[in-house]
């Protein structure tokens, strides 16, 4: 979806009473962790907007060798997760513009930012949303199939 499909979508589902639940992320090289943690977060509500980072937004994030999986193919396995009922991608480092343009109810992260809450947070409680995080998948990241391939592959 584009910003405005997006912001449309929402705005339909929070006027039907439903809990709109917001993620982001590059879900770069897509696996069971990721599969998990969508689903817990779409659990939270009734509806899942997930903000994918587009090519550029990722090799600022992650390095020049990523994302693996371009954009275009990220977006089309995160559309076809039945957990997920909207994809809308940015360009920017962080999902503020998306949030702010979007107010869902809740705003989901990984485990991962537990411990100083993601940088969106403020952004978030401005509005009067809700900053939940998830546990990750022990042992199930993209980092973790990268290094298997690595060793398994690249003697």
């Amino acid at each position: 979806m584009t910003l405005v499909e997006a912001a449309a979508f929402v705005a339909a589902a929070k006027a039907a009473g439903k809990r709109v639940v917001f993620t982001n992320g590059v879900f770069d090289v897509l696996h069971v962790g990721h599969v998990r943690y969508l689903e817990e977060a779409r659990a939270l509500g009734d509806a899942l907007v997930v903000g994918l980072n587009s090519d550029a937004s990722a090799r600022a994030i992650k390095g020049a060798a990523r994302p693996i999986v371009p954009r275009a193919e990220r977006e089309e396995l995160l559309a076809a997760l039945r957990c997920v009922d909207a994809v809308v991608v940015f360009d920017e480092p962080t999902a503020d513009a998306l949030l702010t343009a979007l107010q869902p109810d809740v705003y989901v992260k990984g485990g991962d930012y537990a411990e100083q809450g993601p940088p969106e947070a403020p952004t978030v409680r401005r509005y009067g949303g809700e900053v939940r995080t998830l546990q990750l998948v022990e042992g199930r990241s993209t980092t973790d199939v990268i290094e298997t391939i690595r060793q398994r592959f690249c003697r």
